[in-house]
């Protein structure tokens, strides 16, 4: 039987380097839910869009974004939330330095792990 995982301490896991900007931790994450910190050390000037079967909501923990989901874009900051649909082309460029998201995916990134 497969043990999962109940408690995932932040202090105890490693921020793994995505490109020369971009940090990010997988933190909780189960069989079909995943929740992961991600750290951008400098504003961007272009967006990345991109598109995933994972439904994906992103919380701003720090900074400021401006998200591209479909046809809309917004300036989103600290403490307000975005939803990208499955398979809907969305991405974002970072507004400020030292900016944070946290994101949930369902069902889980197993490219991320």
């Amino acid at each position: 039987k497969e043990v999962i995982k109940m408690f995932f301490i932040n202090k105890d896991i490693k921020l793994q380097t995505i490109d020369g900007n971009t940090k990010r931790k997988v933190l909780a994450h189960g069989q079909h839910m995943m929740g992961a910190e991600v750290h951008f050390e400098k504003p961007t000037n272009s967006v990345d869009l991109h598109r995933h079967v994972h439904e994906q909501l992103t919380y701003i923990l720090k900074g400021s974004f401006k998200f591209t989901v479909g046809e809309e874009t917004r300036i989103v900051k600290a403490g307000d939330t975005v939803f990208m649909p499955s398979n809907v082309l969305h991405g974002c460029i970072v507004l400020e330095e030292n900016s944070i998201l946290f994101d949930t995916f369902t069902p889980q990134r197993e490219d991320f792990l």
